[in-house]
């Protein structure tokens, strides 16, 4: 990718300067990311493992736990090398690569969030037609859908912002290579690419929280006609963690980009940030499994083999000896 411009390179101002907070902060990050990635690819190995959770549900949860290992791992390495060697530089074409990535991974998990609420709607409301709707190929095509989404939507949001001429600064408001950060630089006309990015992810947004809000309508009108209330709870319970992993990812993307980057501020913004590119990440593991029964079933008896694997590996090497 080319630029008129000679910026050949992006300096990443990061979260502080503050000498003395680069080795907590490098320390917390790590921490962070360290769980995000246990707690993910976890997830994924569960599902893998148990055939009782290969049902939809835990297939689009699983692709949910690859994206979010997508978008953090495309962000939260580079930062935590930052804090430990003091490098902030980034070159122009990583940094595109950075934004394509992290743009590709949370609009696909935009759509699966969507994918996951229809999936509860056909479960509670329409039981008897859930195994013939939500066949193994529908289930495999959304999901690819989504994929496909995200990498569309990337490559229009990356065009759309490094296109744009950076000729007065290269220097980075913030600790990745986010859009509003980078137009901000620019030293050409930028209002159509501010219309584009408010345009195309307000669509993505809206068309995803449309989905959810009239799926949950339909969901919560069958769940007052139930006359169970084992039935009751369990439609609430599997509802729940999909509905709070809604609200902290909507709300994030609503505040950072439906809104012209003249109007962010760049502090306000990098603490956002923090939120939905590490903490949501490792956030949503648990939320999908702290109430979720079928889930910690599930790690218990990978566990409980574990140990039985470990215990007859000690008896054989016991034996032998």
């Amino acid at each position: 990718m080319k630029n008129s411009t000679e910026v050949t390179e992006f300096i990443l101002l990061g979260l502080t300067n503050d000498p003395d907070l680069q080795v907590p902060l490098f320390v917390v990050f790590t921490l962070i990311y360290f769980i995000t990635l246990i707690g993910n690819l976890g997830m994924i190995v569960l599902i893998l493992l148990d055939s009782r959770l290969h049902t939809p549900m835990y297939f689009f949860l699983s692709n949910l736990s690859l994206v979010d290992l997508g978008y953090s791992s495309a962000i939260t390495p580079k930062v935590m090398a930052g804090f430990l060697t003091g490098d902030k530089g980034i070159s122009y074409n990583t940094c595109a690569a950075q934004m394509f990535l992290f743009v590709a991974f949370g609009t696909a998990e935009n759509f699966l969030l969507a994918l996951m609420a229809y999936d509860r709607y056909a479960a509670v409301c329409k039981p008897l037609h859930y195994t013939a709707t939500m066949t193994t190929s529908m289930c495999a095509r959304l999901a690819i859908g989504s994929y496909v989404c995200g990498f569309l939507n990337a490559s229009i949001h990356t065009g759309d912002t490094f296109t744009l001429s950076f000729c007065e600064s290269n220097l980075v408001h913030h600790f990745f290579c986010d859009i509003p950060a980078l137009m901000v630089l620019s030293c050409s006309d930028r209002r159509v690419s501010e219309l584009v990015v408010v345009y195309v992810v307000g669509f993505n947004i809206f068309f995803a929280l449309l989905i959810i809000l009239i799926s949950y309508t339909f969901i919560f009108i069958s769940i007052l006609k139930m006359h169970s209330s084992a039935g009751y709870q369990k439609a609430l319970s599997t509802c729940a963690s999909h509905l709070t992993a809604v609200s902290i990812f909507y709300g994030t993307a609503i505040f950072m980009y439906l809104q012209p980057s003249s109007s962010h501020s760049m502090d306000t913004d990098k603490m956002a940030s923090v939120f939905y590119t590490m903490i949501i990440p490792m956030l949503n593991p648990m939320v999908y499994s702290l109430r979720n029964k079928e889930v910690k079933r599930a790690f218990m008896k990978v566990v409980l083999e574990a140990k039985l694997s470990l215990g007859l590996l000690f008896l054989t090497l016991y034996n032998e000896k």
